[in-house]
Protein backbone atom coordinates (compact mmCIF):
# COMPACT_ATOMS: atom_id res chain seq x y z
CA UNK A 1 0.00 0.00 0.00
CA UNK A 2 1.34 3.35 -0.72
CA UNK A 3 1.27 5.72 2.18
CA UNK A 4 0.40 9.24 1.03
CA UNK A 5 2.94 11.67 2.57
CA UNK A 6 2.88 13.92 5.91
CA UNK A 7 1.75 17.49 5.10
CA UNK A 8 5.34 18.29 6.05
CA UNK A 9 6.93 15.53 3.32
CA UNK A 10 4.94 17.20 0.71
CA UNK A 11 6.47 19.16 -2.01
CA UNK A 12 4.31 22.30 -3.17
CA UNK A 13 3.25 21.02 -5.91
CA UNK A 14 1.48 17.48 -3.90
CA UNK A 15 0.33 20.15 -1.37
CA UNK A 16 -1.52 22.13 -4.11
CA UNK A 17 -3.23 19.10 -5.70
CA UNK A 18 -4.36 17.85 -2.76
CA UNK A 19 -6.14 21.17 -2.25
CA UNK A 20 -7.72 20.71 -5.58
CA UNK A 21 -5.81 23.52 -7.39
CA UNK A 22 -5.90 22.18 -11.15
CA UNK A 23 -2.76 22.38 -13.48
CA UNK A 24 -3.75 25.11 -15.28
CA UNK A 25 -4.63 26.97 -12.20
CA UNK A 26 -0.98 26.66 -10.91
CA UNK A 27 0.28 27.24 -14.56
CA UNK A 28 -1.41 30.54 -14.51
CA UNK A 29 -0.21 31.60 -11.14
CA UNK A 30 3.55 30.64 -12.52
CA UNK A 31 2.70 33.06 -15.59
CA UNK A 32 1.42 36.09 -13.49
CA UNK A 33 4.62 35.40 -11.14
CA UNK A 34 6.77 35.95 -13.44
CA UNK A 35 5.21 38.94 -15.19
CA UNK A 36 4.96 40.79 -12.47
CA UNK A 37 8.54 39.93 -11.30
CA UNK A 38 9.57 41.04 -14.77
CA UNK A 39 11.35 37.72 -16.01
CA UNK A 40 10.59 36.26 -19.58
CA UNK A 41 8.13 34.53 -20.69
CA UNK A 42 10.58 31.55 -21.04
CA UNK A 43 10.91 31.27 -17.53
CA UNK A 44 7.59 30.01 -16.68
CA UNK A 45 8.00 26.63 -16.87
CA UNK A 46 11.47 26.86 -14.78
CA UNK A 47 9.07 28.68 -11.77
CA UNK A 48 6.55 26.10 -12.17
CA UNK A 49 9.07 23.04 -11.74
CA UNK A 50 11.26 24.69 -8.94
CA UNK A 51 7.94 24.92 -7.17
CA UNK A 52 6.29 22.02 -7.95
CA UNK A 53 9.40 20.44 -6.62
CA UNK A 54 9.98 22.40 -3.73
CA UNK A 55 9.45 21.30 0.05
CA UNK A 56 7.94 23.35 2.16
CA UNK A 57 10.22 25.75 3.16
CA UNK A 58 10.55 26.83 7.01
CA UNK A 59 9.23 30.25 8.12
CA UNK A 60 9.11 32.01 11.36
CA UNK A 61 6.69 34.81 11.63
CA UNK A 62 7.44 38.13 14.47
CA UNK A 63 4.88 40.06 15.21
CA UNK A 64 6.01 42.98 17.13
CA UNK A 65 4.50 46.69 17.92
CA UNK A 66 1.34 45.90 15.18
CA UNK A 67 -2.16 46.08 14.88
CA UNK A 68 -2.35 42.20 12.93
CA UNK A 69 -3.40 43.80 10.10
CA UNK A 70 -0.83 42.05 8.05
CA UNK A 71 -1.57 38.38 9.31
CA UNK A 72 -5.77 39.35 8.59
CA UNK A 73 -5.18 40.33 5.35
CA UNK A 74 -3.74 36.91 4.50
CA UNK A 75 -6.26 34.97 6.71
CA UNK A 76 -9.96 36.82 6.07
CA UNK A 77 -9.52 36.22 2.53
CA UNK A 78 -13.19 36.02 0.87
CA UNK A 79 -12.11 32.85 -1.42
CA UNK A 80 -8.94 30.92 -1.94
CA UNK A 81 -6.40 31.93 -4.14
CA UNK A 82 -3.77 30.07 -5.41
CA UNK A 83 -1.41 32.39 -3.64
CA UNK A 84 -2.99 31.82 -0.54
CA UNK A 85 -2.85 28.37 -0.95
CA UNK A 86 1.23 28.54 -1.69
CA UNK A 87 1.43 30.80 1.03
CA UNK A 88 -0.32 28.18 3.65
CA UNK A 89 1.96 25.45 2.37
CA UNK A 90 4.88 27.25 3.82
CA UNK A 91 6.01 25.37 7.02
CA UNK A 92 4.82 28.39 8.93
CA UNK A 93 6.35 26.67 12.36
CA UNK A 94 5.98 30.02 14.45
CA UNK A 95 3.08 32.78 14.42
CA UNK A 96 1.97 33.36 17.92
CA UNK A 97 -1.41 34.80 16.56
CA UNK A 98 -2.16 31.80 14.50
CA UNK A 99 -0.61 28.86 16.02
CA UNK A 100 -2.53 26.48 18.32
CA UNK A 101 0.71 25.97 21.09
CA UNK A 102 1.24 28.71 23.50
CA UNK A 103 3.28 29.51 26.41
CA UNK A 104 6.85 26.92 26.84
CA UNK A 105 5.69 24.62 24.00
CA UNK A 106 5.23 27.82 21.62
CA UNK A 107 9.24 29.12 22.34
CA UNK A 108 9.63 25.24 22.06
CA UNK A 109 8.06 25.27 18.60
CA UNK A 110 10.33 28.35 17.81
CA UNK A 111 13.58 26.89 19.04
CA UNK A 112 13.13 24.02 16.98
CA UNK A 113 12.62 25.12 13.90
CA UNK A 114 15.82 27.57 14.55
CA UNK A 115 17.91 24.32 14.94
CA UNK A 116 16.39 21.84 12.45
CA UNK A 117 16.18 24.45 9.54
CA UNK A 118 19.51 26.83 10.09
CA UNK A 119 20.88 28.74 7.32
CA UNK A 120 17.71 27.79 5.42
CA UNK A 121 14.82 29.23 6.89
CA UNK A 122 13.10 32.85 6.40
CA UNK A 123 12.03 35.41 9.33
CA UNK A 124 8.51 37.04 8.54
CA UNK A 125 8.81 40.01 10.66
CA UNK A 126 5.43 42.52 10.74
CA UNK A 127 5.44 45.32 13.57
CA UNK A 128 8.09 47.58 14.62
CA UNK A 129 10.67 47.60 17.07
CA UNK A 130 10.43 48.99 20.36
CA UNK A 131 14.20 50.52 21.44
CA UNK A 132 13.14 52.99 24.10
CA UNK A 133 12.27 50.18 27.17
CA UNK A 134 12.04 46.63 26.61
CA UNK A 135 9.21 46.47 28.53
CA UNK A 136 6.94 48.12 25.70
CA UNK A 137 6.49 45.00 23.60
CA UNK A 138 7.60 41.82 25.43
CA UNK A 139 6.82 37.81 24.10
CA UNK A 140 6.93 34.74 26.03
CA UNK A 141 9.22 37.73 28.58
CA UNK A 142 11.81 38.09 26.00
CA UNK A 143 11.92 41.89 24.56
CA UNK A 144 10.88 42.22 20.76
CA UNK A 145 14.75 43.29 20.15
CA UNK A 146 16.29 39.95 21.81
CA UNK A 147 13.62 38.16 20.06
CA UNK A 148 14.32 39.04 16.54
CA UNK A 149 18.23 38.77 16.91
CA UNK A 150 18.18 35.86 18.21
CA UNK A 151 15.78 34.49 15.56
CA UNK A 152 17.39 36.31 12.77
CA UNK A 153 21.07 35.02 13.62
CA UNK A 154 20.48 31.32 11.87
CA UNK A 155 18.16 32.70 9.24
CA UNK A 156 18.83 32.59 5.30
CA UNK A 157 16.84 36.04 5.02
CA UNK A 158 14.26 38.22 6.33
CA UNK A 159 10.79 39.84 5.35
CA UNK A 160 9.82 42.89 7.00
CA UNK A 161 5.86 42.45 6.13
CA UNK A 162 3.97 45.75 6.35
CA UNK A 163 4.67 49.56 6.55
CA UNK A 164 5.67 48.96 10.29
CA UNK A 165 8.00 46.65 10.00
CA UNK A 166 9.65 48.33 6.90
CA UNK A 167 9.89 52.02 8.15
CA UNK A 168 8.53 52.19 11.48
CA UNK A 169 5.14 52.55 10.49
CA UNK A 170 2.13 54.62 12.85
CA UNK A 171 4.48 53.38 16.15
CA UNK A 172 7.53 55.35 14.57
CA UNK A 173 5.50 58.30 13.96
CA UNK A 174 6.92 61.78 16.14
CA UNK A 175 7.01 61.75 18.82
CA UNK A 176 7.50 58.08 19.23
CA UNK A 177 7.79 57.15 22.47
CA UNK A 178 8.70 53.62 22.09
CA UNK A 179 11.69 54.68 20.50
CA UNK A 180 10.35 52.75 17.33
CA UNK A 181 12.59 51.18 14.65
CA UNK A 182 12.14 49.40 11.37
CA UNK A 183 13.63 46.07 10.76
CA UNK A 184 16.21 47.27 8.49
CA UNK A 185 17.77 49.81 10.96
CA UNK A 186 19.16 46.50 12.93
CA UNK A 187 19.58 43.86 10.60
CA UNK A 188 22.95 44.62 8.52
CA UNK A 189 24.48 41.14 7.98
CA UNK A 190 21.27 39.46 6.25
CA UNK A 191 19.55 40.29 3.39
CA UNK A 192 16.30 42.65 3.84
CA UNK A 193 13.48 42.60 1.48
CA UNK A 194 10.86 45.45 2.74
CA UNK A 195 7.14 44.95 1.63
CA UNK A 196 5.12 47.55 2.74
CA UNK A 197 1.52 48.77 2.56
CA UNK A 198 -1.34 49.10 5.42
CA UNK A 199 -1.95 46.08 4.55
CA UNK A 200 0.50 44.58 2.24
CA UNK A 201 -0.88 43.26 -0.83
CA UNK A 202 -0.37 39.01 -0.60
CA UNK A 203 0.66 38.01 -3.75
CA UNK A 204 4.02 40.75 -3.21
CA UNK A 205 4.81 38.65 -0.29
CA UNK A 206 4.08 35.15 -1.58
CA UNK A 207 6.22 36.61 -5.10
CA UNK A 208 9.24 37.24 -2.74
CA UNK A 209 8.79 33.20 -1.79
CA UNK A 210 8.12 32.07 -4.84
CA UNK A 211 11.54 33.33 -6.05
CA UNK A 212 13.28 32.38 -3.23
CA UNK A 213 12.36 29.09 -4.31
CA UNK A 214 13.11 29.25 -7.72
CA UNK A 215 16.08 30.92 -7.69
CA UNK A 216 17.58 30.50 -4.21
CA UNK A 217 17.99 34.51 -3.82
CA UNK A 218 15.65 37.36 -3.61
CA UNK A 219 14.32 39.44 -5.65
CA UNK A 220 15.97 42.52 -6.93
CA UNK A 221 15.50 45.87 -4.82
CA UNK A 222 15.17 49.89 -4.48
CA UNK A 223 17.09 51.64 -2.28
CA UNK A 224 14.51 51.34 0.14
CA UNK A 225 14.89 47.40 -0.02
CA UNK A 226 11.58 47.15 -1.83
CA UNK A 227 10.94 44.75 -4.88
CA UNK A 228 11.62 46.70 -8.02
CA UNK A 229 8.87 44.77 -9.59
CA UNK A 230 6.22 45.56 -7.64
CA UNK A 231 8.05 48.94 -6.17
CA UNK A 232 9.56 50.47 -9.37
CA UNK A 233 7.10 52.42 -10.55
CA UNK A 234 4.47 55.08 -9.15
CA UNK A 235 0.81 55.09 -10.05
CA UNK A 236 1.57 58.62 -11.59
CA UNK A 237 3.93 56.74 -13.81
CA UNK A 238 1.10 54.04 -14.97
CA UNK A 239 -1.56 56.75 -15.22
CA UNK A 240 -4.03 57.21 -18.58
CA UNK A 241 -3.48 61.00 -17.55
CA UNK A 242 0.39 61.06 -17.98
CA UNK A 243 0.53 62.48 -21.40
CA UNK A 244 -1.11 65.16 -20.63
CA UNK A 245 0.65 65.91 -17.45
CA UNK A 246 3.73 66.02 -19.84
CA UNK A 247 2.03 68.78 -22.06
CA UNK A 248 1.84 70.81 -18.91
CA UNK A 249 -2.56 70.33 -19.22
CA UNK A 250 -4.35 70.21 -16.13
CA UNK A 251 -7.65 70.49 -14.81
CA UNK A 252 -8.80 72.74 -12.22
CA UNK A 253 -11.95 71.16 -11.17
CA UNK A 254 -12.72 67.47 -11.01
CA UNK A 255 -15.43 68.39 -13.10
CA UNK A 256 -14.62 70.86 -15.87
CA UNK A 257 -13.83 70.68 -19.35
CA UNK A 258 -10.47 69.73 -18.81
CA UNK A 259 -10.88 66.98 -16.83
CA UNK A 260 -13.34 66.07 -19.13
CA UNK A 261 -11.06 65.96 -22.13
CA UNK A 262 -8.75 63.57 -19.67
CA UNK A 263 -6.32 66.40 -18.73
CA UNK A 264 -4.09 65.44 -15.88
CA UNK A 265 -5.96 65.31 -12.02
CA UNK A 266 -2.86 66.91 -10.10
CA UNK A 267 -3.71 69.98 -7.72
CA UNK A 268 -2.05 73.34 -8.42
CA UNK A 269 -0.36 73.14 -5.73
CA UNK A 270 0.94 69.66 -6.26
CA UNK A 271 1.93 69.97 -9.82
CA UNK A 272 4.07 73.56 -9.30
CA UNK A 273 6.26 70.66 -7.07
CA UNK A 274 6.90 68.15 -9.35
CA UNK A 275 9.14 68.13 -12.46
CA UNK A 276 7.68 68.40 -15.95
CA UNK A 277 9.64 66.28 -18.65
CA UNK A 278 8.42 67.45 -21.70
CA UNK A 279 7.22 64.75 -24.33
CA UNK A 280 9.38 64.12 -27.31
CA UNK A 281 8.01 65.99 -30.24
Amino acid sequence: MKIAPTRRQMTLGESLQARGVSRRGFLKYCAATTSILALPPTMVPRIARALEQARRPSVIWLSFQECTGCTESLTRSSSPTVEGLIFDSISLDYHHTLQAASGEAAEAARHAAMEENFGNYLVLVDGSIPLGNPGFSTIAGISNYDMLMETVAGAAAVVAIGSCAAFGGIPGANPNPTGAVSVRELITDKPVVNVPGCPPIPMVITAVLAQFLTFGQLPDLDHYGRPVAFFGQTIHDRCYRRPFYEQGKFAETFDDEGARKGWCLTSSVAKDRLPITRARP
